[in-house]
């Protein structure tokens, strides 16, 4: 495989992880607002609390993903493996 190939399937494969992460901690606070929150909090409170489980899954997950990412770069030689997404071009102005 190309340096191309390995980049998509990283893209990729960090979605993936990335939606996984979002979905499985927003599960996980949801059953700790099922089991320990949702009597203690009035009803009309209750539509902002899942609100707020949603954004707190998406914080999660991207200092999950962060976290991953750094250990990764420490890990692995990104310039070796990977073609960079961004290239700059110099334009030289007359």
């Amino acid at each position: 495989m190309n340096k191309k190939v390995n980049t998509l399937l990283f893209i990729l494969g960090a979605t993936v992880f990335n939606v996984l992460v979002t979905i499985v901690s927003f599960i996980i606070f949801f059953l700790l607002y099922i089991n320990f929150l949702a009597e203690h909090i009035p009803e009309t409170g209750r539509s902002w609390s899942f609100t707020l489980i949603f954004l707190a899954s998406i914080a999660v997950s991207f200092l999950v993903y962060r976290w991953l990412l750094k250990y990764l770069l420490k890990k692995v030689d990104v310039e070796k493996y990977f073609d960079p997404l961004f290239v700059r071009k110099n334009f030289k102005k007359n």
